[in-house]
Parts: C-alpha cells; sequence; structure tokens
C-alpha cells in the first residue's frame, strides 16, 4: 500500500479521498489556491502546500505546480478526484513517467474513451449498443452535413472531445442544420483545443442511466449495478439514485453486461463508469465512459456497501478487485441530491458569498458529503456544488421519506442553494412514481410538475 498520496483536488472529492486514506493508514497530502486556504480539505490532510492563485488554470490545473509539490512531498501516488485533471491523459500518463502511481484508469483508456467519436467504434466492435450516428469530422462540410437526412431529425452535434454539455446543439431540421454545426464546431475547437464533432440520432425525452464498473490489473471486471442519472440541469446531475425505479431486472442484467463489455474493450483498470440512454421502450444505447470516481458513487456505496475511493487505492496499488459478480449485491435503495450554491429560480444562477451557517442534517441512513463548513467564503471561481445529501432506505419509499426529513433539517446560511428545488422535486408525485427522464426539471418549472403529459 502507498505510503502517502498527493489529493489533486479541492472541496468535498478533497475530503473524501483524504477519508479513504486515513482509512488505510495512508499519509495525505492536500493542495490549495488562494481561495481555498481555509478550505476543509487543507486542514484535514496530513500536510498541506500552496499552489497558486484562484482561477484553476493557475492552481489546480497546473500540473508543473502539481508535481513539484509531489516531489517536495515525496508522495508514492496521485489520487486527481473528479473534474479538473482527473481525465487528463497527458497528466495521468506524466504521473507515470515521473514515478507516481495514478489513482484511476492506465493514460491509453483515458485518451481512448476521452475521444468520443473513438470510444463509440470501440465499444461497438465490442457488441455495445450504440445510437445510429455518424463519423466524426473536423470540417463542417465533409459530409457530416449529409448524414443528418439519412438519420432523420432530430439529431445531436456533439463534441468529440467533449463532456459536460458543450458543443451539444438539438438540431430539429435541415434549417437549423449549418448555423448548428458551426457554432459546435467553434465550441469544441475554444473548449478542447480539438474541433472534431460528430452527430448521434436524438432521442426525445431519455432516461439517463449509468453502470458504475471496477477493474484490476488482470482484467478481471465487474460492475456494481446502476443509478439512474435522469434529473439534469444543462447536462449536469442534479439528482441520483440507485436501483432506477423502472428497470426490468432482464434489462438491468444486459446493461450490466454491456457496461462490463465496454470496460474490457479498452482493457480498463480501476474506477469508471459506463453511461447509457434508455428509450421509454427499455432499449438501451451507449453514450460515453466517465474515466474517473463519479460525483454519485456514494449512491453505490450506500446501496452495496463497498467503499469506492478505497477500492481505488488499493487496486491502484496492485490489488485485485477480488470480487466476482455473483458477490456484488445491492440492498434496498438510495438518492443523492447535489447541493449547490445556486438560484434554481434564476436560471440557476450562481451564488458565491460567505457561509454563516452551516449545519448538515445526521440520522439513521444519512449521510452527508461536504467541502465547505461555517465561515467557508464560496469562491466563484469554481463549480457550485458545496455538497452532497445522500440518504439509504430498505426500499425506495423510505428512501424518499429520509431525503425529505433531512432536506428539512439542512441549514445554509449566508447563501443561496437548491435545497428547495430537492423538497419539490422530493414531494413531485412524478418523482415518487419514478416518472423521469432528462427533461424533468424543464417540465417541473414549466407546469409545476415533472410528468411527461406536463407539456
Amino acid at each position: 500500500m502507498f505510503n502517502k498520496v498527493l489529493v489533486a483536488n479541492r472541496g468535498e472529492i478533497a475530503c473524501r479521498v483524504i477519508r479513504a486514506c486515513d482509512a488505510l493508514g495512508i499519509g495525505t497530502v492536500a493542495v490549495y489556491s488562494d481561495a481555498d486556504k481555509e478550505a476543509p480539505h487543507v486542514a484535514m490532510a496530513g500536510e498541506a502546500y500552496h499552489i497558486g492563485p484562484a482561477p484553476a488554470q493557475q492552481s489546480y490545473l497546473n500540473q508543473d505546480r502539481l508535481f513539484e509539490v509531489a516531489r517536495e512531498a515525496k508522495v508514492d501516488a496521485v489520487h486527481p478526484g473528479y473534474g479538473f485533471l482527473s481525465e487528463n491523459f497527458i497528466f495521468a500518463e506524466r504521473c507515470q513517467a515521473e514515478g507516481y502511481a495514478f489513482v484511476g484508469p492506465w493514460h491509453q483508456s483515458i485518451r481512448t474513451m476521452g475521444d468520443k467519436a473513438h470510444a463509440r467504434m470501440i465499444v461497438g466492435e465490442a457488441g455495445v449498443p450504440l445510437i445510429p450516428g455518424s463519423e466524426a469530422s473536423r470540417d463542417v462540410h465533409d459530409g457530416i452535413g449529409e448524414m443528418a437526412g439519412g438519420l432523420g431529425y432530430p439529431v445531436i452535434v456533439k463534441a468529440a472531445a467533449g463532456g459536460g454539455g458543450i458543443g451539444m446543439h438539438v438540431i430539429n431540421g435541415p434549417e437549423q442544420l449549418e448555423a448548428s454545426l458551426n457554432k459546435a464546431h467553434r465550441e469544441a475547437k475554444a473548449a478542447f483545443g480539438d474541433p472534431l464533432i460528430y452527430l448521434e440520432k436524438y432521442i426525445p425525452e431519455p432516461r439517463h442511466v449509468e453502470f458504475q464498473v471496477f477493474a484490476d490489473k488482470t482484467g478481471a471486471a465487474v460492475h456494481l449495478f446502476e443509478r439512474e442519472c435522469s434529473i439534469q440541469r444543462r447536462y449536469q446531475k442534479v439528482v441520483e439514485e440507485s436501483p432506477s425505479p423502472t428497470l426490468s431486472a432482464a434489462t438491468r442484467e444486459r446493461m450490466g453486461a454491456d457496461a462490463v463489455k465496454a470496460a474490457e474493450a479498452v482493457c480498463y483498470v480501476n474506477a469508471g463508469t459506463v453511461e447509457f440512454l434508455m428509450d421509454v421502450d427499455e432499449s438501451y444505447y451507449f453514450l460515453e465512459m466517465n474515466t474517473r470516481i463519479q460525483v454519485e458513487h456514494p449512491v453505490t456505496e450506500m446501496v452495496t456497501g463497498l467503499d469506492l475511493v478505497q477500492m481505488q487505492l488499493k487496486v491502484a496499488a496492485g490489488e485485485l478487485v477480488g470480487l466476482t459478480q455473483e458477490q456484488v449485491i445491492s440492498r434496498g435503495a438510495a438518492i443523492e441530491c447535489r447541493i449547490y450554491a445556486e438560484d434554481p429560480d434564476q436560471n440557476f444562477f450562481p451564488s458565491p458569498g460567505k457561509i454563516t451557517a452551516f449545519e448538515p442534517p445526521t440520522g439513521e441512513g444519512v449521510r452527508v458529503d461536504a467541502g465547505v463548513i461555517t465561515g467557508y467564503e464560496v469562491s466563484y471561481y469554481y463549480d457550485p456544488m458545496i455538497a452532497k445529501l445522500i440518504t439509504w432506505g430498505v426500499d425506495r419509499p423510505q428512501a424518499i421519506a429520509r431525503m425529505r426529513d433531512a432536506l428539512d433539517a439542512f441549514v445554509v446560511e449566508g447563501i443561496t442553494t437548491n435545497i428547495g428545488l430537492h423538497r419539490r422535486i422530493m414531494a413531485d408525485p412524478a418523482f415518487v412514481d419514478g416518472e423521469t427522464d432528462t427533461y424533468y426539471l424543464p417540465r417541473l418549472f414549466a407546469n409545476g410538475t415533472g410528468r411527461r403529459s406536463a407539456l
């Protein structure tokens, strides 16, 4: 096992990794920007190093400075958390070259799955269902437009190197085609340095279902069941749960097997998530693979009893997963609400500022993963998520009831949060009935209900 790990991140995920390291007896090194000198993760770690000004490009994304800290602190591994450099294959490769274990997949896997068009080809060859789509192109006039008519409108254009909804645009007819392709092309080049784009057939009102996978250096891979992640704003998840409230046992088995196929197709090692879009008839299609620990990993931990971050560290140190698929058991139901410093009624506008009171709920089946405390100054430089509230129950109704009580007891003062929105969701009959898809939130805001008949 490692002696000391550099946690190359901030916020709640840095705190989460530090707790996992503490449980395994591993020393920890935190890093912080000017904006984070009073952050909880700094106080939690065994050592902490300043890495630069508040802008991420000058601190958390500054690879040279991070490796200076790694050398000075004499670490033997780097955990990237999620976001920032977690899916940067150059950073992962450099860790290896400089003699540090990267707590995540091999850089080749990150590179392959980071190219969305290439990933489609690889997993398609492995037999995983794909959404019908085009070849990727750097030239919007290089045949990609002609593909739209063949696929049939509506279609969606995506950045091949993309993520977070950047470069994604729904095209409802040929009159929108050229402008949408050009816009996606520009956005992809600006955000990712790569203008490569491609088209997919657009699936209206899909469910977003993902499977947690884990693999070790022998190639042995298992899935840890699914998470339903359909409630989203701007392609970012807001509520996640496991198990999916509507997934049939037969589809769950097929989807899980296909998730493992996708991981094996790129010789995957460590934690990853295979994401699918699912139609109303439970037809499903590969969307992408996230080559890192996910924000919503606590949902899986609550239903399986496994500690995914400890598993990450052990596998990165050369240990085996040590589980067969039959040994992975899901019990009860878990829900996660992401707590953001933002105003849902003002188009989710961020709400930076000083937290004057932060009192998370407690109780049976309640877990809070937070990256803030009372007195903490929420910065506009970073993602506005400040905490995750997770509840578990013997069944979904109990998990929902516990979530309602926990949300009512959650005190955050000094800034605006989306806790009120989560209360609305938990009380909405459409959510209670499991009637969610990726258009749930627009319907909730438009007509006060998330039901498909609302619009």
